[in-house]
C-alpha cells in the first residue's frame, strides 16, 4: 500500500528568490513526483497565487493591503493552476485543485468530505493541489504561507509524512541569516525545547516563517505524523531528503 506524502511548497521556493514563479522549479517538482509515484501518493499544498498575479497585474499599487491581496490571489490562483497543469501534463501527471479554509477543519461534515474527496482523487491518479481559499479567508495571507493548512490536511487524511519545503535547510538554534554561529538541529522530539529558536527572516513574497512551522509541528504531534523541513532551493530535494543525502530537520514524536 502506498504511503501518503504531503508536500507543502512555499512561495519562496516557487519563486526561487525572484519576483516571479519559476517554471524550472515546478518542472523539478513534477520530475520528482514521477519517481515517487511507485511508493507514494503525493498531495501538494502550494502557495504562490499572489506571486503569480504580480507577474501579470498590479491593482492600483496597493498589494500590501489585505483586501487587495485577496483580489490578487483570486487573479493569480487560476494562472498558478494553469502553470501546474501545463508542466505536470508534460510529465504525464494529472492535477486537481482543492481550495480550503480553516473553517473546513472545524466542521465535522466538511472534514469528512475533504478526506473523501482527496482519497477519491488519489484513487483515480490525480494529484490534489491544495491552497487556501483567499477570497473568503485571510489567515495565510496575513501569516503562515500554508504551513498550518498543510498540517491540518495531513491530520484529516492521516498522512504518513508532511514535508514543508522552504528556503532554509531546517531548524537552527538561532537565525542563521543573522548569526553565522547558529547550530543546525537535525531532529526534534520535544517541541518545548525548540519553540524559542523560531526567529523570522523578512520576505517580500512569502509569509511563512519558522514560527508557523513550529505551529504545524504541534498539529502533527497531536496526530502522530512525522514532519520534515527541507530546503527546496536545489533540484531533486525531495528524493535527496528521502534518501538522507541532504541536511534537513526531522520532527519525530
Amino acid at each position: 500500500m502506498k504511503k501518503k506524502l504531503i508536500v507543502k511548497i512555499g512561495t519562496s521556493t516557487l519563486t526561487q528568490g525572484s519576483n516571479r514563479i519559476s517554471y524550472g522549479k515546478i518542472e523539478d517538482i513534477a520530475r520528482q513526483i514521477v519517481l515517487l509515484k511507485k511508493d507514494y501518493n503525493v498531495i501538494l499544498v502550494s502557495s504562490g497565487a499572489i506571486a503569480t498575479a504580480k507577474q501579470f497585474v498590479d491593482i492600483n499599487g496597493f498589494h500590501k493591503q489585505v483586501d487587495s491581496k485577496q483580489a490578487m490571489a483570486a487573479i493569480g490562483q487560476p494562472k498558478l493552476m494553469r502553470i501546474y497543469d501545463e508542466i505536470f501534463s508534460s510529465f504525464g501527471l494529472k492535477v486537481s485543485q482543492c481550495l480550503m479554509t480553516y473553517r473546513d477543519f472545524e466542521n465535522v461534515a466538511a472534514k469528512v468530505n475533504t478526506q473523501k474527496t482527496i482519497i477519491k482523487l488519489l484513487e483515480h491518479d490525480y494529484i490534489p493541489i491544495i491552497n487556501e481559499n483567499d477570497t473568503v479567508a485571510i489567515e495565510e495571507i496575513v501569516f503562515g504561507d500554508n504551513d498550518k493548512l498543510s498540517a491540518l490536511v495531513a491530520s484529516v487524511i492521516k498522512a504518513d509524512l508532511l514535508i514543508l519545503v522552504s528556503d532554509i535547510n531546517g531548524l537552527y538554534d538561532q537565525n542563521p541569516h543573522l548569526n553565522k554561529e547558529a547550530k543546525f538541529i537535525k531532529e526534534v522530539t520535544d517541541l518545548k525545547q525548540v519553540v524559542s529558536f523560531a526567529k523570522e527572516k523578512k520576505s517580500d513574497l512569502g509569509t511563512g516563517g519558522m514560527t508557523s512551522k513550529i505551529q504545524a509541528a504541534e498539529i502533527c504531534k497531536e496526530n502522530n505524523i512525522e514532519m520534515w523541513i527541507v530546503n527546496g532551493g536545489k533540484n531533486n530535494f525531495l528524493i535527496d531528503a528521502l534518501h538522507n543525502k541532504i541536511l534537513f530537520t526531522k520532527f519525530r514524536f
